[in-house]
């Protein structure tokens, strides 16, 4: 089956270049995915990177939206332990004004995760193996770098002194009484957000395990977005969890789930695979805790006097990245959709080069539409 594929960009800010350049990337990329026919455009949120630009999504949002005419425009996602639900339906209420039908609102928990990564105990030790066909790698413990004194100085600076955030499931059930305008205090007050009541949302979790994320979407019925290019070890977990705890609403009859991945599509592999160095060197700045550093070009990867530990950090990350011609990344895409049941594929791709980026976007569209041809044409 031939599935839509999205967008998730993180509006990457390459060495020796700037935000503002990063930006008018992002701008250019989204205007460029809607006449390749991509299905949705998201923006990720992320703090306190110096690669990335994308630390306001609701603002990118309304920057993309303006820019293009047809293609969705949403978050991937809005991390709720950093704002009330109020702020982010006023937010999208804003942008719905303008873009009605068009905007998707993803919701996250990575702003909450940190408390609970510190209790929680070590991935059980599971070597990597494949499921027809999918390498489903060793799982990777987080607790380390939510453990680090500047994790907990970042995590501070996100939110008021003294804060506490709200469960996860209450939030979600805040914003979506927000947007239908039912939303009551424990006392029964009735409270209107102003805009955002009656915006016309697509809302959607995020999430990379079985856990609550997932838990949330299911029993909400709402669709769900499974992170294989975080957290790959645990996609399979995820969207089983989901599809086992599905009940049917208003807005979904049955589960519906986006997979996402890490791409990187040239002329042939070799090429790609060029494109491709960097990506462990920006991973292992992450996994460092230091955060997302500018990202490199294919020169300073070469530089970089490689350690095991620093390749064991990173392995997991490089190993489930799709890179190759475009024939050789569709077919491992077919792979994933299959293995994971998606419904459709959110494709995530950073080289260092703007126009490399478009060009893997491109290529990716143009074998996904010949895929779609030749299914459409089978007895």
């Amino acid at each position: 089956m031939t599935v839509p594929l999205a967008i998730l960009d993180l509006a990457p800010i390459s060495s020796g270049s700037g935000t503002g350049d990063a930006l008018r990337n992002t701008i250019d990329l989204a205007r460029r995915a809607e006449e390749l026919g991509y299905h949705r455009y998201w923006l990720a949120e992320h703090h306190f990177a110096p690669g990335v630009a994308s630390s306001a999504p609701a603002l990118l949002i309304a920057l993309v939206a303006q820019a293009t005419s047809t293609i969705r425009v949403g978050s991937g996602a809005v991390q709720l332990g950093h704002q009330t639900p109020l702020a982010v339906v006023e937010q999208f209420g804003l942008i719905d004004a303008l873009h009605p039908g068009r905007i998707d609102l993803g919701l996250g928990r990575s702003g909450q995760r940190r408390t609970e990564l510190l209790r929680e105990p070590a991935p059980e030790p599971q070597p990597a193996h494949t499921v027809d066909g999918l390498l489903i790698p060793a799982p990777f413990s987080f607790a380390a770098i939510a453990g680090s004194p500047l994790f907990a100085l970042y995590a501070s600076l996100l939110q008021q002194p003294g804060a506490q955030t709200p469960d996860f499931a209450d939030q979600v059930d805040a914003i979506a009484a927000l947007i239908g305008g039912t939303y009551r205090s424990a006392d029964g007050i009735a409270a209107h957000a102003v805009p955002g009541e009656g915006a016309d949302l697509e809302l959607w979790i995020l999430g990379s395990s079985g856990g609550q994320s997932a838990q949330v979407a299911a029993e909400r019925g709402l669709p769900f977005a499974a992170n294989y290019h975080v957290s790959p070890a645990t996609v399979l977990e995820a969207v089983q969890a989901y599809r086992k705890a599905f009940k049917p609403s208003a807005t979904l009859a049955a589960p519906y789930v986006i997979v996402s991945a890490d791409v990187v599509v040239a002329a042939d592999d070799d090429a790609a695979a060029d494109l491709a160095k960097p990506y462990g060197l920006w991973v292992r700045s992450i996994r460092t805790g230091a955060g997302a550093m500018p990202y490199p070009s294919e020169a300073e990867a070469d530089a970089h006097a490689w350690t095991e530990e620093d390749r064991a950090l990173v392995a997991d990350r490089i190993d489930t990245r799709f890179v190759g011609s475009p024939e050789t990344v569709a077919e491992r895409l077919r792979v994933l959709q299959r293995v994971t049941g998606a419904d459709e594929l959110l494709i995530t791709t950073i080289t260092h080069g703007h126009d490399d980026r478009v060009r893997s976007y491109e290529l990716l569209a143009g074998a996904w539409r010949r895929d779609a041809e030749r299914a459409a044409v089978k007895p």
